[in-house]
């Protein structure tokens, strides 16, 4: 058993009967009353988010976890085959579990967080950026880049990104996985 000092992104705890990942948290000592954690919460079956406040000193359930570094091989339907780079040892994750299945390109390498006690997958952490080609945007008009106007583009995965007028077919754009947003051309 841990306490609320021991609360940190990304720890994953149990609470109301489920695995729950700590999105984000706040420690909060107000001039009058006790202190509390504010959190937000991410099941980790579901892929609902919920906000809880936690009393300071609160006894937390945390579940052991191993992270493991995997390679997307493919998708199919609503399913993501995942290789082990160590043991070659493949697995599946259900796409709810994915922060960005968009963004998920063939090859590209993530941190798949596992429960000791089950050996079943918990969460897939993406990279933080990850760099993909643009397969259709509409031509940018000269001389209309005096606001910061965007544009929709379409990269190879299949997602649509709001990107700047200059960026055309087939340029490298750097995308945050976080935000699923543009950030700078490669």
């Amino acid at each position: 058993m841990a306490s609320t000092a021991d609360i940190r992104n990304g720890l994953c705890i149990k609470f109301n009967h489920d695995i729950y990942k700590i999105v984000e948290f706040l420690h909060v000592k107000p001039g009058k009353g006790p202190a509390f954690v504010r959190t937000k919460l991410k099941s980790l079956t579901s892929g609902k988010v919920l906000d809880n406040t936690f009393s300071a000193g609160h006894k937390i359930d945390v579940v052991r976890v191993e992270t493991h570094t995997f390679q997307f091989l493919y998708s199919e339907g609503n399913d993501f085959h995942f290789m082990n780079n160590e043991s070659f040892e493949q697995i599946t994750i259900n796409k709810d579990v994915l922060d960005a299945p968009e963004l998920l390109k063939e090859g590209t390498n993530v941190m798949v967080q596992i429960n000791t006690e089950t050996d079943l997958p918990l969460s897939v952490d993406m990279p933080a950026s990850i760099i993909l080609q643009v397969t259709y945007a509409e031509p940018g008009v000269k001389g209309n880049t005096a606001t910061n106007a965007t544009k929709p583009a379409t990269v190879e995965t299949g997602a649509s990104v709001n990107v700047p007028l200059f960026i055309n077919e087939g340029d490298m754009i750097k995308i945050d996985t976080a935000t699923g947003k543009y950030m700078e051309r490669v």
